[in-house]
């Protein structure tokens, strides 16, 4: 049993725990998650099962569609509604036209800083942790791309958008962001993952509806880089982990034998007339 499967993660739980209770379902250890979300936050959760943990690297590094709404005129410590308010103000009139100049002004390449509440690490101490202790730390700043930004809704002191974007992107610190572009305060009130990579909502499961019996996704199926099938002579020579003839001009190659995947190549940096095994699937 390798493959994926896609959970559409309800509030209120980790996402350890939905890998803790797909664990029990399916009586295995190798169980992960390819994308974290917030306790708060709903939908698409790919979880790799088996051998397709050795996927996880580039399932999370595709890019992610979110639906999000803002309450404005509440600022919190967590930079979501489920934190302490720090700070109120009365929100009077919302003009949708200069949200949408707002939303638009995000699309391209964004320097984000990092939220106080996340596990990013700093002197190898979790910035949660500070945050719990009461000590001050410098805010890592990391690079992310907002892909397209869409204004959906507009309802007194709320709105609601959808927007595509890179990994590690917070939507919580996009928020802030865009709240201080308009001028005003402002959380994240509701977040549901849409997408990831090929990964859909629409095809999504509830965690209850998971057994024994639970189909899981190919592996070759969620890979978006160029499938090479190969001869027994190849087969031999990639399940050992060698290294081949860079003859492909990819960056990134999966090789199949007899349709099931039995490898992923990458360009050998040292000599880049080879390319070196990055996963093997034994």
């Amino acid at each position: 049993m390798d493959g994926f499967i896609i959970i559409n993660k309800k509030e209120n739980m980790t996402s350890r725990d939905v890998v803790n209770i797909v664990c029990k379902k399916l009586h295995t250890k190798k169980v992960g998650h390819t994308g974290t979300l917030d306790p708060m936050a709903k939908g698409v959760l790919v979880i790799a099962v088996n051998k397709a943990l050795k996927l996880v690297d580039d399932i999370t590094s595709l890019n992610k569609e979110y639906i999000a709404e803002v309450t404005l005129g509440i600022k919190t410590d967590t930079l979501d509604i489920t934190g302490n308010v720090l700070e109120k103000e009365d929100i009077t009139n919302i003009n949708k036209e200069f949200i949408e100049e707002v939303l638009n002004s995000f699309i391209g390449e964004y320097n984000m800083e990092v939220p106080i509440y996340s596990a990013v690490k700093v002197n190898g101490k979790k910035l949660y942790e500070y945050a719990r202790e009461g000590k001050s730390v410098e805010l890592p700043i990391k690079k992310v791309v907002i892909n397209n930004i869409e204004l959906l809704s507009v309802d007194q002191n709320k709105f609601t958008f959808k927007c595509n974007v890179s990994k590690g992107t917070y939507i919580r610190s996009l928020i802030n962001d865009i709240c201080k572009k308009l001028g005003t305060i402002g959380c994240m009130s509701d977040l549901i993952r849409t997408k990831q990579g090929k990964f859909y909502i629409e095809d999504a499961i509830d965690l209850d509806d998971i057994d024994e019996d639970t189909k899981l996704i190919n592996m070759i199926d969620v890979i978006d880089f160029p499938i090479l099938e190969v001869n027994e002579y190849l087969y031999n020579r990639i399940k050992n982990g060698s290294k081949l003839e860079n003859r492909y001009n990819y960056e990134k190659l999966a090789f199949t034998y007899n349709k099931e995947l039995i490898g992923i190549y990458i360009i050998d940096p040292k000599d880049g007339s080879k390319i070196k095994p990055k996963n093997i699937f034994n």
